[in-house]
């Protein structure tokens, strides 16, 4: 069996840390001697980087921001860290997107408002859905907002359409 070169191998690990949303976005800033000297260790492994800070901390008992410095984070990076650390294990170092996690505004009432809107007039559009949940319920939706929570709640139901 062939082996996979070096190069290749360093390819495809960064593509996969891509792929898995846990790429370092600043490997460079990372200057700890252990990531310099060591092949096991990766700055470019944004889960590795931040476990091996932390534990730099807890186990070696070296300070905090010296520590944070080496490893090309703020304080408040380190403490946000170790808060998500202490809470969800490793699985709190995995970066998480930020921003809504889902629709804050079309909810249960309001989908079935529209339900109960399409059931009455099949023809109705989106931009008079969304006069009718202002009106009923004094909440400004969008209409593209509406279409998208329709095309959700289709392909929720069985045998909907993806």
């Amino acid at each position: 069996m062939a082996r996979r070169n070096s190069k290749d191998s360093k390819d495809s690990k960064l593509q996969a840390l891509i792929d898995h949303g846990t790429a370092n976005p600043h490997p460079e800033l990372v200057r700890d001697e252990a990531f310099k000297q060591s092949e096991f260790f990766d700055a470019r492994d944004l889960l590795q980087v931040k476990y091996e800070m932390l534990r730099q901390v807890r186990v070696d008992g070296e300070p905090i921001a010296n520590t944070a410095d080496r490893f090309g984070v703020s304080r408040p990076t380190f403490y946000k860290a170790q808060t998500d650390f202490d809470r969800d294990g490793l699985a709190g170092l995995l970066p998480v997107k930020r921003g809504p996690r889902g629709p804050h505004k079309v909810t249960d009432d309001v989908m079935d408002l529209i339900q109960l809107a399409i059931d009455e007039h099949k023809d109705i559009d989106s931009a008079k859905l969304a006069q009718r949940v202002e009106r009923e319920l004094g909440l400004r939706v969008h209409r593209r907002t509406i279409e998208r929570a329709l095309l959700r709640s289709k392909k929720k139901a069985p045998g909907g359409n993806p």
